[in-house]
């Protein structure tokens, strides 16, 4: 079983990783509104990848024996001044998770829990991509300011074959 500071922060993680696919679904339901469908399409995908991380951490604590608390999910932002911003919102959410993560690895440390050391890894590693992506995106969000659908062309080019469904 994994001590209960541990299982304690990963509830809280569940949580905010449910928060994320939340806040993602509103950012790509803005774009399709916006009529911007592969920016639509890659913030759904991001939303599942989000659910999946949180379905993993609930499987994790399952499997060592304790019963995940799912939390609450607050309502996600949904109004934005432009195609940037949303960006700029997913970005921080993606380096608040980051520092998150961070604690987590630090808590199986300190209290010498090496499966949930090693189970954490795992997404420190997932981190480093995600951000990676978000800030490559806010890039060429911030360079496409005047003429947006240079950002749908980017990603259309970026990332071919990646619908959903697919």
């Amino acid at each position: 079983m994994a001590s209960e500071r541990f299982t304690a922060a990963l509830n809280a993680q569940i949580a905010r990783e449910f928060a994320a696919a939340h806040q993602y679904v509103a950012i790509g339901a803005h774009y399709a509104a916006e009529t911007f469908p592969q920016l639509a399409d890659f913030f759904y995908r991001q939303a599942e990848e989000e659910r999946e991380h949180a379905m993993k951490m609930v499987n994790y604590l399952i499997d060592r024996g304790s019963q995940p608390d799912i939390g609450q999910v607050d309502a996600p932002r949904q109004a934005f001044a432009d195609h940037v911003e949303p960006i700029v919102l997913a970005l921080e959410q993606e380096r608040s998770v980051t520092v998150r993560i961070s604690e987590l690895f630090g808590i199986a440390r300190e209290t010498n829990d090496y499966l949930s050391e090693q189970f954490v890894q795992w997404f420190l590693e997932e981190q480093v991509e995600e951000e990676a992506s978000m800030g490559d995106l806010l890039a060429v969000a911030e360079r496409t300011r005047t003429v947006p659908m240079l950002l749908e062309e980017y990603l259309a080019r970026e990332t071919p074959g990646e619908r959903p469904g697919d």
